[in-house]
């Protein structure tokens, strides 16, 4: 269980989540407008589960978030969400959790441990002599977010997966890699997707996500 502790957002991204990152937007009906397209989320709640189906069941009443059998589908309610990662795998996310109103601080950090370790004992209870794996790892990884309409094109820029529409639709999530590191993908919305990275990986998945988006700024917007 974890101790009350800060989950801090990483030093190399506060300065990039401040400066403005506007691109251009695409013409077309439906085409997004120009806005900010790289986005740190706040800390959150991160456990991995892994368990057979009896075990899922029992971790969904407690949990409140549903599991999907469909391979690499997220199941959202609320604040929560439950990502298919592999048979029997599974990464529960709480947006919530960190700060109660999931905000941080001017220093970068949000203090998480207490509503992790509550999130611990519900499950843990809920599952009291069913075999399963529950592990905290909120201090381990955070989130990216990229939006708008050059998001799935920024993010081929280093990730081999085949991001169209109809191939990677709303609501499909998996571990993959973006360069040399690896990565869960979640697309939330048409032109949105939520990025899971290790912290280890900030500086480079940031610094790689910067370059490549460089070729969709106006000239002259440096």
């Amino acid at each position: 269980m974890a101790d009350t502790a800060l989950r801090r957002l990483p030093a190399a991204l506060i300065d990039l989540s401040a400066r403005p990152a506007a691109l251009p937007a695409t013409s077309g009906p439906g085409s997004a407008q120009p806005s900010e397209w790289l986005r740190v989320q706040p800390p959150a709640a991160r456990f991995i589960f892994q368990g057979p189906a009896g075990a899922r069941a029992a971790a969904a009443a407690a949990w409140g978030v549903g599991f999907s059998d469909e391979p690499c589908r997220a199941v959202v309610k609320g604040d929560r969400a439950t990502l298919w990662l592999g048979p029997d795998e599974y990464l529960l996310l709480d947006t919530a959790a960190a700060g109660g109103a999931a905000a941080a601080t001017a220093s970068g950090m949000t203090r998480a441990g207490d509503t992790e370790a509550a999130i611990e004992t519900t499950l843990g209870q809920a599952l009291t002599g069913i075999p399963h794996s529950l592990v905290n790892v909120g201090h381990r990884q955070f989130a990216l977010q990229l939006r708008g309409p050059y998001a799935a094109t920024i993010l081929n820029g280093a990730c081999p997966l085949d991001l169209d529409l109809a191939e990677f639709p709303v609501g499909m999530c998996t571990r993959t890699v973006f360069a040399k590191a690896d990565i869960v993908l979640w697309r939330t919305e048409r032109e949105t997707f939520h990025v899971e990275v290790w912290r280890s990986f900030a500086a480079y998945v940031t610094g790689l996500l910067d370059e490549i988006a460089r070729e969709f700024e106006p000239p002259g917007s440096r």
